[in-house]
């Protein structure tokens, strides 16, 4: 018998940690098991063929929001390919409608309900040591199926297993070298003590912890192993503070150098011992993700939420200081209380707050989740297909979605990726709120016809440039923009050729091959560098809005590692004496 655990990821960088669980628990029946994973960028045809390729007697396939759909294309039209094979499905997305998934599908034999790892174990011993398994089915608790006279059946609710019984989610050694170019999932705990009404974690408020030791054991794996990334998948990692103490200490002791560790917390429960200890991390080691979703007191309270602001300000504050830790920080639209002017003024208040990213997220009316019981009270209306993204609600319509869809592209163009920072964080002078601007941007671009183009880095640059004018702004602001870009394009790339709004170059150049042949070795710069040229004070344009003359010079040095935000070295020169000399090292 064998059986096919099946993962459609939404990109090759990512894995399913689900079907290396199952894997793991069932480890006594691994000769019948086998492992697929998928992308849903691939053709369905080359899926379809894969499996059947690999012929398993029954397949299995891991469900979520943002793969249902091929998942269902895949049930239906392999079961026209083998008409014999059971198809069983499990994860978030058909837990919490099991039997509407089956009427919808009669290809399919039967889901499991929840936390999976005791049924599957169940399943395959049915399905190996027993002739008649689909006369059994009932004897599993957890699941939903369809029986022999194709009746569908439910059976009691199955029972969280001890956290700390279950085996190393990667238990054969050999599946960590199938991850170089790939996140590794790992959690060390279930559950969440908090009650957020848009997520499916606060059903299960009893958290539970993965024992310490055994924790270290598996950590030590990873780092010996030099996987690029690992990304811890408990819901709120801090909660239990000598949880998160013990694993953050653990991989300060046995850092590599390489490996790095994503953690979802909640900031305001960060206190003074955790955030000096933060602080003495080697940059990258450690990046940190924190669910803020939205600053107004009616909103949070109505999704159950519970959060002290200045806490998460301070804190996120804290951890920037040191710019050795990557903080991305969440909002979410769309939910209770909050019309466009209330996300106006969260998105501001979380932008004052500088995150390296501001990820500006949708309200999912998730399967299970309690907005879903809340949807008429709030005229909350959503796709009917995964991901159940909202499409409007009682404070906010659809028009204004729309425009929140537009501004949500400008910040991941302008201020996510991250190549825009000083050219940005000055044109923000020059708008009432921080909203304003990504606004005014969304604005130009949709006048122009500048959406669903694809457009080079370059390009985005001229863009804003273009944008920029439009804004009526006195010449000399618009050559400080231009030389903020030529600094933000040169902190990320030696570019071959020079864009056309970067200043002369050959006036300077005998000076920059002078102070290179004569100072490259003494200073211990690279052969990798680049000098340019700038006329106006760039930091206090950026963070200022302040407009002054200086005549200096920026040696970016390629050479080195770059830092964690994707930025060179560079030295800050001045001329004295008709020669450069360096003033500062950065």
């Amino acid at each position: 018998m064998k059986l096919l655990l099946t993962a459609v990821n939404a990109k090759y960088i990512h894995s399913n940690p689900a079907i290396y669980c199952l894997q793991s628990y069932a480890a006594k029946y691994k000769d019948h098991i086998e492992l697929a994973e998928y992308t849903i960028n691939q053709s369905l045809d080359n899926i379809l063929r894969s499996i059947y390729e690999i012929h398993p007697e029954v397949l299995a396939l891991s469900c979520y929001i943002w793969n249902m759909e091929m998942v269902e294309q895949i049930i239906r039209e392999y079961k026209k390919l083998d008409p014999n094979v059971d198809i069983w499905v499990g994860g978030p997305e058909v837990s919490y409608d099991a039997v509407a998934c089956l009427t919808r599908l009669p290809e399919l034999t039967g889901v499991m309900i929840g936390e999976g790892e005791q049924t599957f174990l169940e399943l395959m011993e049915l399905y190996v040591t027993r002739e008649d398994a689909r006369h059994r089915f009932g004897e599993i608790k957890g699941i939903a199926y369809r029986d022999c006279n194709e009746e569908i059946q439910y059976t009691n609710i199955r029972e969280a297993v001890d956290f700390s019984r279950l085996p190393f989610l990667y238990k054969f050694a050999s599946d960590l070298d199938t991850f170089e170019h790939r996140i590794i999932y790992y959690e060390t705990s279930r559950g969440c003590p908090f009650s957020c009404s848009y997520c499916l974690s606060s059903i299960d408020k009893r958290v539970r912890f993965r024992d310490l030791d055994l924790v270290y054991q598996e950590l030590q794996l990873f780092l010996d192993k030099k996987v690029p990334q690992v990304k811890f998948i408990d819901r709120t990692f801090n909660c239990n503070r000598k949880h998160a103490m013990g694993i953050w200490q653990y991989i300060k002791e046995h850092d590599n150098g390489i490996t790095n560790f994503h953690f979802e917390i909640a900031a305001d429960l960060l206190n003074e011992e955790e955030l000096d200890f933060l602080a003495t991390l080697r940059p990258g080691l450690v990046q940190l993700e924190i669910g803020v979703q939205s600053t107004n007191p009616e909103t949070i309270k109505a999704i159950h939420r519970h959060m002290d602001l200045e806490k998460v300000a301070y804190n996120v504050a804290r951890v920037k200081e040191k710019r050795n830790i990557h903080q991305h920080l969440d909002l979410i639209a769309g939910l209770p209380f909050e019309d466009y002017k209330s996300f106006q003024r969260s998105f501001d208040d979380v932008y004052a707050m500088r995150p390296d990213q501001l990820q500006l997220g949708f309200l999912k009316v998730l399967k299970g989740s309690l907005m879903g019981e809340y949807c008429k009270e709030y005229s909350i209306v959503y796709h009917g297909e995964p991901p159940y993204e909202v499409f409007h609600t009682k404070w906010l319509p659809y028009s204004d979605v729309c425009k929140l869809k537009d501004l949500e592209e400008m910040v991941e163009v302008y201020y996510n990726s991250g190549q825009f920072a000083y050219s940005i964080r000055y044109l923000e002078h020059f708008f009432e709120s921080n909203f304003s601007l990504y606004e005014a941007l969304a604005t130009y671009y949709r006048e122009n016809g500048l959406f669903n183009c694809s457009q080079s880095r370059l390009k985005r640059y001229m863009i804003l440039l273009e944008f920029t004018k439009a804004l009526k702004l006195k010449s000399e602001e618009i050559e400080v923009l231009t030389e903020l870009m030529t600094l933000d394009l040169y902190l990320r790339e030696k570019l071959k050729s020079r864009p056309a709004f970067t200043k002369a170059y050959e006036d300077y150049k005998s000076d920059y091959k002078a102070f290179l042949t004569n100072h490259a070795s003494e200073y211990g710069f690279g052969d990798r560098v680049h000098i340019e040229h700038f006329t106006y004070d760039l930091f206090a344009a950026a963070n200022e809005g302040i407009v002054k003359k200086k005549d200096f010079f920026i040696l970016f040095d390629y050479s080195k590692e770059k830092s964690i935000f994707d930025e060179c070295s560079y030295s800050l020169l001045e001329k004295q004496d008709s020669k450069l000399i360096v003033v500062e090292n950065i």
